[in-house]
């Protein structure tokens, strides 16, 4: 079983933070389903944002039984550190370093996963956070800055010396972004090089998957990123063959009707009625994907205004039988 810090995991399968996707609702969704661990979404290490709506929607405490961890990112130690201690005072249990996101507006700050072509900041954002803290702090990397020059291992080293607790490895360097396959192989050799839990993240978007990763980089656990958007059944199906037992059939109709739902309404909830119904468009999307009809109704939903409008359209949609007919 995984620890961290001083709690258990009650299996081996994690929620990637997914900046625009991992909000409270949709972690809700993921843990009821069987995901062990869910961290925020990443929120800015600048403390002047942290009274914005966004930051407060984005590290606001899930309703579920997880440990309570919040995902920071940045490129200053100091800044870092006092974003760490914010979020813990705000009630954070874990504190999650971001050093893999790709994206151009966090990498051109330096941040994010521009951090690792340069392992002696990232040492010192360690240092600083891991002392600033009481409360367990991990990290999640990519193999490096770019394929020819994966240091993964190198910073594994870094984080481990610096008192990490866990560690998430993403498939890919920087460079990679999400195009081409993940490799595992620079996971199974920081797997071998730390003896802190070694999460593997990247292209796990099955039960199989999740098995064949595992077995392939000894690591503890495996991360599921896109694979669980409108799939949050997908943690129940790895959860059970990681057990041993037969994995679950596929959701029901009525089953995805009754997540999509519990999605939407967590959106008007969290964000009001005009950025929640805007924010829940993309989930319906998600979750209506393979069913004959899913085009025309999404194209409709997305022009729905009114929490309520928004409701009755996808229960009509779920309510019609024949559009659950497999897209050929």
């Amino acid at each position: 079983m995984i620890e961290i810090g001083p709690h258990r995991l009650r299996n081996r399968v994690f929620l990637a933070p997914m900046a625009g996707v991992t909000d409270r609702p949709f972690r809700d969704l993921c843990a009821r389903e069987g995901a062990a661990y869910a961290a925020s979404e990443m929120i800015s290490s600048d403390t002047l944002l942290h009274a914005s709506a966004k930051t407060r929607h984005r590290v606001a405490r899930a309703a579920n039984d997880l440990p309570h961890a919040v995902q920071i990112v940045g490129h200053d130690p100091s800044q870092m550190a006092e974003a760490a201690a914010f979020n813990v005072a705000a009630g954070a249990e874990v504190i999650d370093i971001n050093m893999g996101c790709p994206a151009k507006k966090v990498c051109r700050v330096a941040a994010g996963s521009a951090l690792l072509a340069d392992p002696e900041r990232v040492r010192r954002i360690l240092a600083a956070v891991v002392a600033r803290v009481a409360v367990p702090v991990t990290l999640k990397i990519r193999t490096g800055p770019s394929p020819t020059t994966r240091n993964g291992v190198e910073i594994a080293r870094i984080a481990e010396r610096e008192g990490i607790r866990c560690l998430a490895v993403h498939g890919r360097t920087r460079a990679d972004r999400f195009r081409g396959e993940a490799e595992h192989d620079t996971t199974a050799a920081i797997v071998d090089a730390v003896s802190i839990p070694v999460i593997a993240n990247g292209d796990i978007r099955s039960a199989d998957d999740a098995r064949r990763v595992l077995r392939h980089t000894g690591a503890a656990g495996v991360m599921v990123g896109r694979a669980a958007q409108g799939n949050p059944w997908l943690f129940r199906e790895i959860v059970a063959m990681l057990d041993g037992r037969p994995v679950p059939s596929r959701p029901t109709a009525p089953e995805i009707h009754d997540a999509l739902l519990a999605q939407v309404r967590g959106c008007h909830a969290l964000y009001g009625e005009y950025r929640g119904v805007r924010i829940a468009r993309k989930h319906i999307a998600w979750y209506c994907r393979g069913f004959r009809g899913a085009a025309a109704f999404r194209d409709t939903a997305n022009g729905i205004e009114e929490a309520a409008a928004q409701l009755a359209f996808v229960t009509e949609f779920f309510e019609r039988p024949e559009r659950f007919a497999v897209a050929a």
